[in-house]
């Protein structure tokens, strides 16, 4: 029931984390400042959804 009334923002969430698997491994196995602006620069619209993806649930049930 869940997961067919929120089927949007879950694949949005899936999509999101897909595309920044590799700056999330960069970041987890070598942690530099480099790697995290990059990430944070490099995939404004994967960080967005990922930030405002709670709002959107909270949202939905009322």
């Amino acid at each position: 029931m869940f997961f067919r009334y929120n089927f949007i923002q879950i694949t949005l969430y899936i999509l999101a984390i897909y595309e920044l698997r590799v700056d999330l491994k960069l970041l987890f196995d070598y942690f530099t400042i480099t790697t995290l602006f990059y990430t944070l620069i490099g995939h404004p619209l994967s960080l967005c959804i990922l930030l405002l993806m709670p709002y959107l649930f909270r949202f939905k049930f009322k």
